[in-house]
């Protein structure tokens, strides 16, 4: 991996660039030698999971779209600047817009509005039955999905800057900036909102929780300190969007450490070593993350300490985990949803999409998981 990436930088260096670019093929093999992935193991199903629903919404070719679900229903982007709405059960098209743009980040939708971003830093959108409410820009390329809270449309910006916008008109409200390292991965993270707060990632192994209303720094943390001689070896950036459960907040860096901390004050609870570009999610009991190998591992949430570990999907380039009705869902590179035990990372079910990467966290719903996949296809999966 260290050698795909080395290829990478020193062609973004002659180019005068200080970011690393499209960070699974960065890492995973189109710059430099293919990672093999695992071959898929045998295991007798304990669970029996079914394809209820699909439909296409258009490639994703470079960037990663989340769909975003609402009581109103699914709502989902691609590239090619289309965004839909689709009935939860069904999958059902209920309508489709063209933006006649060139979209790289979403969707984000709550509160009767729907946003997505471009390429280009522009800010788009619309009501729940598609109508174009405003548009507004920032300072750069949009990489994930908006986030919509309290009257305020949260946007991360390539350049590692929140704005937050209104979310009747696009008005800027505030905007939160900080130094950057020389060298960073080009990173799909975006923003966490819980309650009054915002919480966010940076390059450098940093994270910091802002009042929501005012952009105000409440604290900044150290999730991971880069280490190593060159600056390749010292890249250590937050590339994905924290969690949290209300009593800690828990962010991963690549090359970094995974670490919790208290969400009032910012004081470590925990951390361990850990590599990571996907992310993570948290429980009740257990911090889980899926690492640059392809293994997803179970932490004690209180204190770190291992759980298990499921190493049997290495290279698979899996996604950040899902938990959903006591199981652990993760996606990989070749369109398969894999459901493992949370009780010790067993498989307990497996299923097929349309062979191609699903790199966005699986979605939860009432009655299944919902899967966006490159290739644009919607996939709904239910349990018995």
């Amino acid at each position: 991996m260290k050698r795909a990436l080395t290829a990478s930088l020193l062609l973004m260096t002659l180019a005068g660039c200080q970011t690393v670019g499209n960070m699974w093929d960065d890492l995973f093999g189109s710059s430099g030698p293919k990672q093999v992935p695992a071959a898929l193991v045998q295991f007798n199903p304990a669970i029996d999971v079914k394809l209820r629903a699909n439909a296409n919404i258009g490639s994703a070719v470079g960037s990663i779209f989340t769909p975003a679900l609402t009581k109103d229903g699914v709502f989902a982007a691609s590239y090619d600047g289309k965004i839909a709405r689709f009935d939860t059960d069904t999958l059902k098209e209920i309508w489709r817009v063209d933006t006649l743009k060139k979209l790289t980040g979403g969707v984000g939708a709550a509160d009767n509005v729907v946003v997505v971003g471009t390429s280009k830093g522009d800010v788009l959108a619309y009501d729940f039955n598609g109508k174009a409410l405003w548009q507004a820009r920032v300072s750069s390329e949009i990489l994930s999905a908006p986030q919509i809270s309290e009257g305020l449309v949260l946007v991360r910006s390539g350049d590692g800057r929140v704005f937050a916008l209104s979310a009747k008109d696009g008005s800027r409200k505030w905007l939160y900036q900080r130094d950057t390292p020389a060298l960073t991965v080009r990173s799909y993270g975006g923003v966490l909102t819980d309650k009054n707060a915002v919480f966010a990632g940076f390059g450098g192994g940093k994270m910091v929780a802002l009042e929501l209303q005012t952009g105000g720094l409440g604290w900044e943390a150290s999730v991971a300190l880069p280490r190593g001689v060159s600056e390749i070896e010292r890249i250590a950036d937050v590339t994905s969007n924290p969690v949290t459960d209300g009593r800690e907040v828990c962010a991963v860096a690549f090359q970094g450490r995974v670490a919790c901390f208290e969400p009032q004050s910012g004081n470590l609870i925990w951390a361990r070593e850990m590599s990571s570009i996907a992310g993570m999610a948290i429980d009740a009991r257990n911090v889980y993350v899926s690492d640059v190998n392809g293994t997803v591992h179970a932490l004690d949430k209180t204190s770190g300490a291992y759980v298990w570990k499921q190493d049997k999907l290495a290279n698979r380039e899996l996604s950040a985990p899902l938990i959903y009705r006591g199981y652990v869902v993760v996606a990989d590179l070749q369109g398969y949803v894999h459901f493992l035990s949370r009780e010790d990372g067993a498989f307990v079910a497996r299923i097929a999409t349309d062979g191609s990467p699903i790199r966005a966290q699986p979605v939860g719903l009432t009655d299944g998981v919902l899967v966006q996949t490159k290739k644009g296809g919607l996939f709904v999966l239910s349990l018995n």
